[in-house]
């Protein structure tokens, strides 16, 4: 069963969820709870509409989520201040082989 392991990379400003280095880990449909630190709805919205390309091996280069093949970044959708109270996460995917 193919993974995909989503890194909490960078947080500017402040998340009341993550903290930087927080891993989350999807195996098929599922999210693997033992081994996730965290999860926020909101920030799942940034990078459901790729998790089935990533599955598939489509590069990051191809969709615009980096200049890399194998590492995809996406950004949590709060833009932090002076709009809101919060912060914005990045967020690193890799996907996890078999």
């Amino acid at each position: 069963m193919k993974g995909i392991k989503i890194e909490v990379e960078e947080i500017e400003g402040i998340c009341p969820v993550f903290e930087e280095g927080d891993k989350i880990i999807i195996e098929g449909a599922s999210l693997n709870l033992e081994q996730t630190d965290a999860y926020c709805v909101w920030a799942s919205s940034s990078w459901m509409p790729y998790i089935l390309a990533i599955r598939s091996g489509v590069p990051a280069h191809e969709i615009g989520l980096s200049y890399e093949t194998d590492t995809y970044y996406v950004q949590c959708l709060d833009p932090g201040k002076p709009y809101t109270p919060g912060g914005t996460v990045v967020f690193k995917i890799e996907r996890l082989l078999d």
